[in-house]
């Protein structure tokens, strides 16, 4: 039986863009990702150890959008191969990243890119 685990609008400041400006200044990000996982004896035996801990996948995302990247595609694709090799028994990842108040020359409240694998 499958699961999925959902981490909803986590927002971060970080240095990711095109332009030198914004790998200077940064900006605001939000991340959503949604995993599908292997339930095996998680919920029978009410096993942490055995879980897609949402701790350690809210830790690893913050410690992916630390890393400076000039596309937020980069960065969505950075998540989902650290969720995959850290957790085995996750089956799929679907991550959005989306930068808030992008610098394009008009009123806009975010671009986002999805990513699945």
């Amino acid at each position: 039986m499958e699961y999925r685990i959902v981490l909803q609008r986590m927002e971060f400041r970080a240095l990711h863009g095109c332009y030198e400006l914004e790998r200077k200044v940064g900006n605001r990000f939000t991340v959503d990702v949604e995993i599908t996982t292997e339930l095996g004896d998680v919920a029978a035996e009410d096993s942490i150890e055995k879980a897609v801990n949402y701790l350690t996948v809210y830790e690893m995302i913050h410690r992916q959008m630390a890393v400076t990247q000039r596309t937020i595609e980069r960065v969505a694709m950075n998540i989902i191969d650290a969720l995959h090799a850290e957790f085995p028994q996750i089956r799929h990842v679907k991550c959005t990243v989306s930068k808030l108040a992008p610098p394009l020359g008009g009123k806009l409240e975010r671009v986002s890119v999805i990513l699945e694998k």
